[in-house]
């Protein structure tokens, strides 16, 4: 079951979200772009976690599942900083 945008929503990302600049240490919100990457997780969709390191354009996130600490490979666009 694949969500799709409303038609308002639709449209061009802007490229500052592809190029956004996120430190080590820093707290994201995982929010999947829907225009992206149709095959990403869903079960990531809503979690918060904390920035590792940077592999390539993407970043690597720790996430806890439970009483377990794990790690993925995220795309700055599906990343949105908490404060």
């Amino acid at each position: 079951m694949i969500k799709r945008k409303q038609v308002k929503q639709r449209g061009k990302i802007r490229l500052s979200e592809y190029f956004k600049n996120l430190k080590d240490g820093e707290r994201v919100a995982i929010v999947r772009e829907l225009s992206e990457n149709p095959k990403f997780p869903y079960q990531l969709q809503g979690r918060s976690g904390v920035i590792a390191g940077k592999r390539g354009g993407a970043y690597i996130v720790k996430i806890m599942d439970f009483d377990q600490e794990k790690t993925h490979i995220i795309q700055a666009i599906h990343l949105k900083k908490l404060k």
